[in-house]
């Protein structure tokens, strides 16, 4: 006797179609079957009996109705966010052939934290190119709360950068490059610019800019300044813009709490200076985050084969064995 799991199975193979999985995500997203059925330019009650049929081949309930419509239940969220995947994967493929077909040796799509930018990731790529010079490379940028939704989806294929907290990691392989040190920085003209052992209360004087609420640096930082007795800076910009960080800090007396490699080149070259106070949290793993290699392209594989060979090379951090 076929068990359930069989069962379902052997009607998905069958009987599941895309548009089903397409309807099921506007629905999602409308919280509406109407319209979702207007936006897929259907029938409401053909897509009301295109949804009965999903819940009796999987064998759950996907949605409550409810007087505004209706809500997914939680294993409509999950099929929901495996159709996601599903079209991210298709999209993908259609891309892939796309580029191979205009002569590149495959593509692959990489999520950026502010960690990773300066230096893993155009080490990563440099080495990536020379092995495979027309592979196609897009780079997108953003906070964790952005890009893993899209890693998850499909939509990206990793990200690099700060390993993100316990709440993303299921469904998601985590490979730690090594750990990273925050830095407070201004700009050369600041007061406490060459100024040596910096206390805290020579800095709250000062203006910050600060990273977005939703990180994990931002609320470390934060519980640190309730610490400090409930502080609260004079200033406070977020942002997450590293070239209007740096022109800020280069012609305003303000503070900026970054990663030492984003900082480096610049204290290097005398565009930013480097506070003489050790920054007492924001300490954290660097890594790549994937959904695993068997949902890597070969031009995937050759990248985290890059990142695995670049890490080392970041110049002034011990990099993990």
């Amino acid at each position: 006797m076929a068990t359930r799991h069989t069962r379902i199975v052997e009607r998905a193979l069958t009987r599941l179609k895309l548009r089903q999985l397409r309807l099921l995500v506007a629905v999602g997203q409308h919280g509406s079957i109407q319209n979702a059925a207007q936006d897929l330019n259907i029938s409401q009650p053909a897509a009301t009996k295109m949804i009965q049929d999903l819940e009796y081949d999987f064998e759950v309930k996907l949605f409550d109705r409810t007087n505004r419509g209706v809500v997914p239940t939680v294993f409509g969220e999950t099929l929901i966010r495996h159709g996601k995947l599903i079209f991210g994967q298709v999209s993908n493929a259609a891309q892939e052939l796309d580029d191979l077909n205009e002569g590149n040796a495959g593509r692959v799509v990489v999520g950026t934290l502010l960690a990773a930018s300066p230096s893993l990731l155009p080490l990563a790529i440099e080495r990536l190119l020379k092995d495979r010079p027309k592979v196609a490379i897009k780079i997108v940028e953003g906070t964790h709360e952005v890009l893993m939704p899209a890693l998850l989806s499909g939509e990206i294929d990793m990200v690099v950068g700060r390993l993100p907290s316990h709440r993303h990691r299921e469904n998601i392989t985590q490979e730690k490059f090594f750990d990273e040190r925050v830095l407070a920085v201004t700009g050369t003209q600041h007061a406490l610019a060459q100024r040596a052992n910096v206390t805290f209360d020579e800095l709250k004087p000062y203006g910050w800019i600060l990273p977005p609420v939703e990180t994990t640096l931002r609320r470390q930082t934060d519980q640190f300044f309730i610490r400090q007795g409930q502080y609260v800076p004079p200033t406070a910009i977020e942002s997450v813009s590293y070239l209007a960080n740096r022109s800020l800090l280069r012609t305003h007396d303000l503070i900026g709490i970054m990663p030492a490699h984003v900082a480096a080149l610049d204290i290097q070259n005398g565009l930013l200076a480097e506070i003489d106070w050790a920054a007492p949290f924001g300490a954290g793993p660097v890594g790549v985050s994937y959904r695993g290699k068997q949902s890597l392209s070969p031009a995937g594989s050759a990248f985290l084969d890059a990142l695995h060979a670049a890490a080392p090379g970041v110049g002034g951090i011990n990099p993990v064995s």
